[in-house]
């Protein structure tokens, strides 16, 4: 399974535990990838610092107003920008790519509008991250 499903796959369970108040654990398929696994329980346990971050920079929009879906693709994004190490894999995601994945995603699963919107946020967290790494810049 190529990452991109397994990123999806991610951001399903994670959607699923959302809407139906269910534990993540229970939202996985039997057959789950260890990746998958690994970033949705890191979404999970950092989950305040990335709804922080999503309510700084959704200007006018409050979480709770943002699309379940949407807030999944946009917690897997930045989970990817900040701690791009965390879970298993050959190499780690470069933070645009990390971007175009999330962007693709809501492309693909949601309205017209989500595509902007997550590029948006996830764009800002980014430029937020360069500053703080090397204010000159």
């Amino acid at each position: 399974m190529r990452r991109t499903e397994q990123r999806r796959a991610a951001v399903w369970a994670l959607y699923q535990s959302d809407l139906l108040g269910r534990p993540l654990e229970e939202t996985f398929p039997r057959d789950a990838h260890r990746f998958t696994r690994a970033l949705a329980e890191l979404v999970r346990a950092q989950q305040p610092e990335l709804d922080e971050l999503i309510s700084r920079y959704s200007s006018g929009w409050p979480l709770e107003r943002i699309a379940p879906l949407e807030r999944s693709i946009l917690r897997v994004g930045i989970a990817e920008l900040l701690h791009p190490d965390a879970v298993p894999g050959e190499q780690a995601i470069p933070p645009e790519g990390a971007i175009d994945e999330a962007v693709e995603t809501a492309k693909r699963f949601c309205g017209a509008e989500a595509p902007a919107f997550v590029n948006g946020i996830l764009a800002a967290v980014l430029r937020e991250r360069v500053h703080a790494a090397d204010p000159e810049a």
